[in-house]
């Protein structure tokens, strides 16, 4: 038996561990909430170089300029998303049993 063989079979006779599956919907929910706060922060920084471009106060016009734009396709990205959430969700609830 080679020595990898062996490691498998001692890790069959091992107990496993229970690992506690979260709730229906805990993984979603949590990857939801940080997408929408990652998305919130996102549009603030695109807020914060906008007015610093109104004000004049801008050091690096390029880089507002990109932090504008990604606030804008993540914008729409999400739009999209909500766009197929809902439409899977009319399509489903229109499903008769």
């Amino acid at each position: 038996m080679n020595s990898i063989n062996k490691l498998s079979t001692l890790d069959l006779l091992q107990p496993k561990k229970e690992v506690k599956s979260p709730l229906p919907g805990d993984e979603f929910s949590k990857i939801l909430e940080k997408t929408l706060s990652d998305q919130n922060a996102m549009q603030k920084r695109a807020d914060k170089a906008s007015a610093d471009i109104a004000t004049g106060e801008v050091k690096d016009l390029h880089q507002a300029a990109i932090a504008i734009s990604k606030a804008e396709t993540s914008m729409k990205l999400m739009l999209e998303i909500r766009n197929k959430a809902l439409s899977a969700y009319k399509e489903i609830s229109r499903t008769q049993i």
